[in-house]
């Protein structure tokens, strides 16, 4: 089901928002009968979804789990503003990453981790790919398996992201990251590159910042978890998005993957058009 929201509500989420880090130039914005959403920026539409993800599934005495990316930077952000004002009280968040510790702690957010913490109220995050049964493809800034193991806990997983995302298909859009050890890690990259399920893929090891899937060093990438990353490029959609996950999964070598499937509970997405929610 979609529910579509009003572009003046969609609006109001951004007037009380303050700049993305490091810098974005503010703007002005009239309300008029007319809004015309499709002259907001790339950052103000994640702002959006980031801002009203926090404001429509966050409560006060939450355990809440904190993704990582440039989408889920803003549901951070407004989780501190809503703690700092006192409209959230008693929340404690896990983090996925250390980026998003590190804000999480500029913003005097409370830390918990999963060893205290084993259950979560609810989990947000930005996707990488999102497919008609709200199937993800996450890490691509390398933060797949932490983001997993807490978001996996949370009884509501909220995924916030812009149109853009949205595909017919997993894969020729995005490649699937593949979290190893770097143990033989050619093998293992042999060996997921030739199961059946992954047929037609080319697997290529990240290269630079493990936090971007663009080749932009000489060093292997190595993630928060000292293990490296295989992305899996595919030219066709990916037949059976289950069935690979279980089958990369199960393959010695392997620490876990992108593909996070049947855990979404709602998708916010910001377009053009506004925001619209999907559920399952």
């Amino acid at each position: 089901s979609i529910m579509r929201f009003s572009n003046i509500l969609a609006l109001s989420l951004l007037s009380s928002a303050s700049a993305f880090a490091p810098s974005i130039a503010r703007r002005s914005f009239s309300i008029s009968t007319s809004l015309q959403m499709a002259e907001l920026t790339q950052d103000e539409l994640k702002k959006m979804v980031g801002y009203k993800a926090v404001d429509d599934y966050v409560e006060s005495g939450m355990v809440v789990g904190l993704g990582t990316g440039s989408t889920a930077y803003f549901a951070v952000e407004r989780l501190g503003q809503l703690l700092k004002d006192g409209t959230l009280k008693d929340i404690v968040a896990i983090p996925t990453s250390i980026r998003t510790k590190e804000q999480a702690e500029e913003l005097e957010i409370p830390l918990v981790t999963l060893d205290t913490h084993s259950k979560l109220d609810v989990a947000i995050d930005g996707a990488d790919e999102v497919d008609p049964q709200l199937n993800l493809v996450k890490g691509g800034g390398g933060a797949l398996l932490r983001e997993k193991m807490v978001e996996v806990c949370a009884d509501k997983f909220i995924v916030i992201v812009d149109d853009s995302k949205l595909t017919d298909g997993l894969g020729p859009g995005f490649p699937i990251p593949v979290e190893i050890t770097p143990f033989c890690h050619e093998h293992t990259l042999r060996l997921v590159g030739a199961l059946p399920s992954c047929d037609g893929c080319k697997p290529v090891l990240r290269m630079g910042s493990s936090s971007s899937n663009v080749n932009d060093g000489d060093e292997i990438a190595v993630t928060d978890n000292g293990n490296y990353i295989v992305d899996l490029h595919f030219e066709e959609p990916i037949k059976d998005a289950v069935a690979m996950a279980n089958e990369i999964k199960s393959t010695v070598g392997v620490v876990d993957h992108g593909l996070f499937c049947d855990m979404t509970t709602a998708v916010i997405i910001s377009s053009a058009d506004g925001i619209s929610v999907k559920e399952p």
